[in-house]
């Protein structure tokens, strides 16, 4: 391994000794790339909601807990504080926390909607803008987490596709600015991961047989722990993308047709759906799995 890099050409470094941050830690992705960088060494800083959950996983990964919302300015710069004070710098963050929404845009709760905008776009600003003094003092690392959405833009996923293109667009700008400061900055394009999240958007009456009715590997689950080894790699390599399964990246060459592939599809399936979500129980769109429940009491 060598040392950490100064320049901007990708290398292999050793982030053993490194104080990584990452938040939405306390299950899913979040947790299952802490306790990856731990075993490879990594001085593993938790931010996140679930306090006790989070807490959990900070002692299998030997690391620390710090349980803050991603949208309060006063509880990020405290738990960020508290980071800093505790390991004497920050090397890495990756901003990971993201909730989910099932719904269509005319029924969906607008709570439940305003709710991811602000968790997954809002929350990455405000994580990114409250670390980046240290990530600059360190000449570190920043790895934004978008996702598949943010290319392909199905129905009922209005919310997270929109939060998810924001994140993708405010790390592309965050990159060309900071890299004359000497901080790398990545994006990460994950498909359907088998977490919280996407097991509980599939048990939704309608949401759940659109996505799982998708074609071919669009509707594929993946495990979590290829995201966590991944990350690691992209870590690793300060990578400007890092995509699970591969064809993500693939893909996004052809991200102009996949509106009109996403048209033809949805016209089989979406007047059936619009009616359904349009008459269901109002609780059925709202924000999903344990980590939308901590989210909205949040």
């Amino acid at each position: 391994m060598t040392s950490w890099r100064t320049g901007f050409e990708e290398v292999t470094v050793d982030v053993a000794g490194k104080v990584v941050l990452v938040t939405g830690a306390a299950r899913g992705i979040g947790a299952e790339v802490a306790r990856r960088l731990a075993a490879r060494g990594a001085k593993v800083a938790l931010v996140g909601l679930e306090g006790e959950q989070l807490r959990e996983v900070a002692a299998e990964c030997g690391g620390r807990a710090w349980e803050a919302d991603v949208t309060d300015w006063d509880a990020l710069k405290t738990a960020v504080d508290g980071v800093v004070d505790h390991y004497g710098g920050l090397d890495v963050v990756v901003a990971n926390a993201g909730i989910a929404a099932t719904g269509f845009v005319r029924s969906i709760d607008p709570a439940a909607f305003e709710r991811v905008i602000e968790v997954n776009l809002l929350g990455v600003w405000r994580t990114v803008r409250t670390c980046l003094p240290h990530l600059i003092a360190s000449r570190g690392y920043c790895l934004v987490v978008s996702s598949l959405a943010a290319i392909v833009h199905i129905p009922g996923n209005a919310a997270y596709s929109a939060a998810k293109a924001g994140c993708e667009a405010f790390a592309d700008s965050l990159r060309a600015e900071v890299r004359h400061l000497g901080v790398g900055v990545g994006v990460a394009y994950f498909s359907w991961i088998s977490t919280d999240m996407v097991d509980s958007a599939d048990r939704h009456p309608v949401f759940g047989p659109l996505r799982s009715g998708m074609p071919g590997l669009a509707s594929k689950k993946y495990p979590v722990s290829a995201v966590g080894k991944a990350v690691v790699r992209g870590v690793e390599k300060r990578a400007r993308t890092v995509h699970v399964p591969r064809w993500v990246g693939a893909l996004k060459l052809f991200r102009a047709f996949t509106p009109r592939v996403v048209d033809t599809q949805a016209a089989k399936s979406v007047p059936a759906a619009d009616r359904a979500m349009a008459t269901a129980d109002p609780t059925t769109s709202s924000l999903v799995g344990p980590g939308g429940e901590a989210a909205r009491k949040g």
